[in-house]
């Protein structure tokens, strides 16, 4: 298989996909290494098709248009991640990413897309197994968070919840 004809079935497997599919799993798959499939993937965006890298796999972005986006300011101990995240998915919503304003470096940001419990703890699990920093190890805690919703009830409804676990920094 030559590889315009596999970057052709690669992103016809991408956007019939319900979850990430990772670069090792396409690359058993077509037969080739997992760089050639990470190459493959950067041809495909240059060439304008919407895939995102999510610490699982890779992904076409699917976001709907019929979606809001917000962000939201947050601070919490590491012992609250995962509460942080229910608020949002238990109430109907899908985490996209977390930023934080590093005082040298400036905006870092990072794509997570969680939109259920069970995405949620395989973070944190991972970032437990790794022992991986944080964004908000950076900033104090302090992060913000792109979320999706259908409506502006289910945005309230996660505003609400993530008050009263004291996790949403409220403005002054």
């Amino acid at each position: 298989m030559n590889g315009e004809h596999r970057r052709a079935q690669i992103i016809k497997e991408l956007e019939k996909a319900n979850a990430p599919i990772s670069a090792t799993r396409l690359a058993d798959k077509y037969g080739v290494t997992r760089q050639i499939i990470v190459s493959d993937i950067a041809l495909l965006r240059a060439a304008g098709k919407n895939i995102r890298s999510e610490h699982r796999g890779y992904v076409v972005d699917k976001l709907f248009t019929t979606e809001i986006v917000r962000k939201i300011v947050c601070r919490h101990t590491k012992e609250q991640v995962s509460d942080e995240f229910y608020a949002v998915v238990d109430n109907g919503g899908k985490v996209l990413d977390v930023e934080v304003e590093h005082s040298i470096y400036g905006l870092i940001s990072a794509e997570l897309i969680i939109s259920s419990r069970y995405e949620a703890d395989d973070f944190v699990e991972r970032i437990k197994s790794e022992s991986a920093a944080q964004l908000a190890d950076l900033t104090g805690g302090v992060h913000i968070h792109t979320i999706a919703v259908k409506d502006e009830n289910t945005f309230d409804r996660i505003v609400k919840k993530l008050a009263e676990l004291e996790i949403l920094v409220l403005e002054d």
